[in-house]
């Protein structure tokens, strides 16, 4: 089996380095991550400027460029060898209900997706988060099953994983589920630098809203992997009937 892997904490990150580490065991393994930590990147690409590539010791190749950059680049002309799966992971932090829509580490496996590969990703939830190896484990049962059912993994979707901060016999199981959603975000915070300019950070994100039964949040709060099958086509079916009415009359 031969894996891409990417993430969006950069090529130094504790997760990245685990999952690399696991899955090299049973695996050809080609990391091209970002150079640093590029959280909250989504989807963006690198158009303004060009990218810079460089080789660590390790054969990890990093860019000065976006999860999404890394990806594009990667399977656009990059590797000889095309991989099987993309990987994206293990995201220090979880991706839960609406943090897809901003994580570098969906992203990631989106652009797999986009290029027409199979592709997950992988986060281990918590502030600071400790038990990598469980999300490691998680991360190489998924690949064995993937490998093997690969097929039958919808068009245009990828997995979306979120796994508890525990060891591996606290997880009680895997439930596949959907996205919750946070309530409105926190305030911004206001300051001032050094020069007497006021400047901005983005606040943090906001506590869950839905949280119900059947949701990621749910699931991850009661000790199993939450696996969410993500469908890239954002697409309103349901709307344009009514739009088209409002455009026709």
């Amino acid at each position: 089996m031969n894996i891409l892997v990417s993430n969006d904490d950069g090529y130094l990150a504790t997760g990245i380095n685990c999952l690399v580490g696991k899955l090299q065991q049973f695996a050809q393994i080609t990391v091209v991550a970002p150079d640093r930590n590029r959280s909250g990147a989504s989807n963006s690409l690198t158009l303004d400027h060009p990218l810079h590539l460089q080789v660590a010791e390790n054969g990890f190749i990093y860019i000065d460029g976006t999860p999404t950059d890394c990806v594009h680049l990667a399977l656009t002309g990059l590797l000889e060898i095309l991989p099987d799966i993309v990987v994206s992971g293990i995201n220090a932090g979880g991706n839960l209900g609406d943090d897809v829509l901003y994580s570098g580490t969906v992203a990631a496996a989106m652009e797999g997706r986009f290029l027409g590969l199979p592709a997950i990703a992988i986060s281990l939830v918590g502030n600071s988060p400790n038990h990598y190896d469980t999300a490691a484990h998680i991360a190489e049962f998924l690949l064995k099953r993937i490998k093997t059912h690969a097929l039958d993994l919808p068009p245009n979707t990828i997995l979306n994983v979120n796994v508890p901060d525990c060891t591996i016999g606290e997880i009680k199981g895997i439930r596949i589920t959907r996205l919750g959603c946070r309530h409105f975000a926190k305030p911004m915070v206001k300051s001032v630098n050094p020069r007497g300019k006021e400047i901005y950070w983005i606040g943090e994100a906001g506590e869950a809203q839905d949280a119900s039964e059947g949701t990621d949040f749910d699931a991850v709060l009661n000790n199993f992997v939450s696996i969410t099958p993500l469908h890239v086509d954002l697409t309103r079916y349901s709307a344009i009937a009514t739009i088209e009415d409002w455009i026709t009359t």
